[in-house]
């Protein structure tokens, strides 16, 4: 998120002066990097949770289409990035890679064909397919149906232009090019706290990890790009804007193979439905997944608990954010969501073995001695204030800024890095509206869908879905 911010502003307005201060020794090495996310090109092509059942049975896809509309948007900047000698080839941070729901027992069967139904007339999800022919199944993703037991209902859908995104790749690449622009990265320097200044300017006080030395910047804006521990800084600049908020910290565990045998059988991102109680993070998935040009299988995630916002973080964080403004909301979520408490009980409790058993459901041939167990990252689940329920759970990310526009910061989880685009295009307009009409033109170059759909305009998004999976060598 941080790193797409900059890169916007330094083509937007390449005179001023931007400074990025980063607490550990390189950028990207929280939920950016690789080995601590799932990788997907989230656009809503095989993740259930953006299209769920409703109550009658019926299927609405304005949630998935949109979360789509969002990932083109991603798309075209990154063409864009490319053309201008931003990102390298892109082959080192995206890869081809089709994404795929799969589905066991009757009720889910039909669920997921009516999900189809609703989809393949989007013109966004055009070529999307469906089976329930075990062999054409097989075709697609062989270690789905090796031994799987005969008579048991299940159903697939494909998406053959889906991608699998190296996160960590992509925002080294944008921080290292903003630094050939000028833009000061700074590693080993924690920010520490965030004050108002009489000018209306913030204070940034921060200490550097080698040495312990103290330091400070002011600056006019502020984008508090820090993952979990972004609701200490914003509690800390004094925003009554995040006053009612907390996070709840779920860390993860993913099983991984780099046996070539294995790997050379499933080329998909294969996503299932969630537990009942579990979050829309911990939705089952067998992954293909490619880091520094060498692919791999991970099956998860696995959920695991720690008080910490960041792997990287303190075992105080989870007591250090409680205010009186968030206290309640955070008990009424825990009231309202035992299933989330038992899910998560019944997933530490889960040994190696048991973990493996999880992933037959997907792969009935899988043998433990060729998975390992993979510390994913952590994630910081969004509860706030809600004038109904109390204090509600929240998925998703969520921008939260101060009145004036000049302190900003993003909280939530998935689709996050996938719609990077969308979401710090709307932190422009709240923060810079005064600059938008002057900016609008440098954006579109950038963005050609800026201010306009794709999917209420067939011809076009099917032009957008070309290019840019031409331009990022991503035709399936």
């Amino acid at each position: 998120m941080s790193a797409t911010l900059g890169t916007l502003l330094k083509q937007l307005q390449p005179e001023w002066k931007i400074v990025v201060c980063e607490r550990l020794s390189e950028v990207a090495q929280e939920s950016s990097n690789a080995w601590n996310n799932a990788g997907t090109g989230h656009a809503a092509l095989c993740e259930l949770n953006y299209m769920p059942e409703g109550p009658d049975g019926s299927v609405d896809p304005a949630k998935a289409v949109a979360i789509n509309e969002q990932f083109q948007q991603s798309r075209q900047l990154w063409t864009s990035l490319i053309e201008r000698g931003v990102l390298d080839e892109p082959s080192t941070f995206i890869n081809a890679t089709p994404h795929m729901t799969f589905v066991r027992g009757e009720k889910d069967v039909a669920y997921l064909k009516k999900r189809y139904e609703a989809l393949r007339t989007q013109p966004l999800f055009a070529g999307i397919e469906y089976s329930e022919d075990s062999r054409v199944i097989n075709q697609w993703a062989p270690l789905l149906m090796q031994k799987r037991r005969k008579g048991e209902p299940f159903a697939a859908t494909r998406v053959p232009a889906g991608t699998d995104v190296d996160f960590g790749a992509l925002t080294r690449q944008l921080f290292a090019h903003l630094e050939e622009q000028g833009v000061e990265v700074v590693t080993n320097r924690e920010v520490r706290n965030l004050s108002r200044q009489k000018d209306g300017t913030w204070k940034v006080s921060y200490r550097n990890s080698l040495g312990k030395t103290p330091g400070s910047l002011n600056a006019r804006f502020v984008f508090v790009g820090a993952g979990g521990w972004a609701i200490k800084l914003l509690q800390r600049s004094g925003i009554p804007e995040i006053k009612g908020y907390g996070v709840f910290p779920i860390g993860g565990q993913w099983l991984k193979t780099s046996n070539p045998a294995i790997v050379a059988q499933h080329k998909a991102k294969v996503y299932s439905q969630a537990s009942v109680g579990a979050p829309p993070m911990s939705v089952p998935h067998l992954d293909t997944r490619v880091v520094d040009g060498e692919a791999s299988l991970l099956f998860g995630p696995f959920a695991t608990f720690s008080p910490k916002f960041l792997k990287n973080g303190r075992i105080t964080d989870i007591v250090a954010q409680v205010r009186p403004g968030n206290l309640w909301p955070m008990i009424k979520v825990a009231i309202d969501n035992p299933g989330l408490i038992g899910y998560l009980v019944s997933e530490l409790l889960k040994n190696h073995k048991k973990k493996v058993d999880s992933l037959r459901t997907f792969m009935p041939t899988a043998k433990d001695e060729d998975w390992e167990l993979l510390q994913a990252g952590q994630r910081a689940q969004v509860m706030k204030k809600d004038p109904e329920k109390g204090g509600v759970l929240q998925f998703g990310t969520e921008v939260v800024s101060s009145a004036d526009g000049s302190i900003a910061g993003l909280l939530g989880a998935s689709p996050g890095a996938s719609t990077a685009a969308s979401i710090m295009l709307g932190l422009l307009r709240t923060c810079f509206p005064d600059r938008m009409p002057g900016w609008e033109p440098a954006l579109r170059e950038l963005i050609p869908s800026y201010g306009a759909t794709l999917n209420t305009r067939p011809e076009v998004a099917e032009e957008s879905l070309r290019t840019t999976a031409a331009a990022l060598k991503i035709n399936p």
